[in-house]
């Protein structure tokens, strides 16, 4: 198996369970999907079974291990102490990095001692100022988190535990990015990334195990729900989001502030392989885990229909190219005409498959929803994109850019409408 042909497996150790009840998480109703009365936990043999399936399926020199949820830390700690006492055991010599994204409420000082012990990274989601993250990111008795999380990352910080940021941008997060993105900066934080959301509601054909989410278009549902959920955000909108973020870092953060969906572009307009399976050409190598073994075909696929079988019989490489996820993957690059005429095609691929639920203007079926997003960013950072490629195949650091934008350096080129 080539490095190319890899597949990675994100775990869900306590399944759909979360402390949080945030009102525009997509994986809370997941729980509906098992028997009643389920723990969620995942059980010895299923931990054993991702440890050593992901060693084998991994070619290279480090062995990567995601811990997502729900909320993974509902687990327990024993739990990860026992996976990570596996991981030395079998690694035989290779590089460990586990990678671990939790809401921050839990986080105390055993954690993060452990953390730091274990060389683990963590991913904090936190959507910005208290007013903006507690009015979405709620527990279950409606009380905000922000303060808890908070507290959590001065706790990661206190043990030196590398940390990064995730801002899931809802409708009422994207009309205030210039209030988001300087507060980050404020707080010192370094790694940033921020994720659209993007929901349906479902129609009475599509609503099958009574979800209220939309399952992603495709397949025999149609007729599609065009009604998005109040927290989706705008395309134009989001759009605005971005070009405003951009603006802030280009000018005086490049190199400081690492802000991944900017670092993704310019990977492409370096001609690089997209590091992320969003703006890849093709996907169906990233499959998810449940507690209970069961594996899916991607994190936003967990559905009955997109069950591949289970790591307790079957061996995760054979599930991966099985005819079903290699269709899967392969559908992603199936884009109507009006993306393959996009000038920005090489850079966002038709973004995920489960935002494709617009009709072009040729009429196809297929258009990602976030389209006028992207367009109107990738058009505004063309140029500054362009100019940190050029600088660094001068060998010279990307964050000259920021030189070049203050004074007379001849990097920068006006970019066609």
């Amino acid at each position: 198996m080539s490095v190319a042909s890899a597949v990675h497996l994100m775990a869900k150790p306590a399944g759909p369970l979360c402390n949080l009840d945030c009102r525009y998480c997509f994986y809370l109703e997941k729980e509906r999907l098992f028997p009643p009365g389920e723990r969620f936990l995942m059980a010895p043999e299923v931990l054993r079974a991702y440890v050593e399936q992901t060693i084998r399926a991994t070619p290279g020199p480090e062995l990567l291990f995601t811990w997502q949820g729900g909320e993974p830390l509902l687990r327990g700690l024993a739990f990860y102490r026992q996976a990570v006492a596996l991981q030395r055991e079998r690694a035989g010599g290779r590089r460990v990095r586990n990678t671990l994204q939790t809401n921050g409420v839990l986080l105390d000082d055993a954690w993060c001692a452990f953390f730091a012990e274990a060389g683990f990274e963590i991913g904090v989601s936190l959507d910005g100022p208290e007013d903006v993250h507690d009015a979405a990111r709620v527990d279950k008795q409606g009380r905000g988190s922000f303060a808890r999380v908070m507290a959590g990352i001065t706790r990661l910080r206190a043990h030196g535990v590398p940390f990064n940021v995730l801002a899931t941008v809802s409708d009422a997060v994207s009309r205030r990015p210039a209030e988001v993105y300087e507060f980050f900066v404020a707080q010192g934080f370094t790694h940033l990334q921020f994720n659209p959301v993007v929901e349906r509601r479902p129609t009475l054909a599509e609503r099958g195990v009574g979800l209220a989410f939309a399952q992603p278009p495709g397949g025999a549902r149609a007729p599609q729900s065009l009604e998005t959920t109040p927290d989706t955000v705008d395309a134009a909108v989001y759009g605005e989001f971005l070009v405003s973020v951009f603006d802030r870092w280009v000018r005086r953060d490049v190199g400081r502030v690492h802000v991944m969906n900017f670092e993704w572009a310019l990977a492409a307009f370096m001609g690089l392989p997209a590091t992320v399976c969003l703006f890849a050409a093709d996907c169906g190598r990233a499959l998810v885990v449940e507690h209970d073994g069961s594996v899916y075909s991607c994190d936003h696929y967990v559905y009955p229909t997109h069950r591949l079988g289970s790591l307790l019989d079957a061996d995760v490489r054979e599930l991966a190219a099985a005819p079903q996820q290699q269709a899967f993957g392969q559908a992603k690059s199936a884009l109507p005409a009006e993306c393959r005429r996009c000038p920005w095609l090489q850079a966002c691929h038709g973004e995920c498959p489960k935002n494709r639920f617009v009709t072009s203007a040729d009429g196809e079926p297929g258009l990602n929803y976030l389209c006028p997003a992207y367009r109107r960013y990738f058009r505004h950072a063309a140029p500054y994109l362009n100019a940190m490629a050029r600088l660094v195949a001068l060998g010279e650091p990307a964050a000259r850019v920021m030189d070049a934008i203050r004074g007379p350096i001849a990097i920068l080129r006006p970019q066609p409408a």
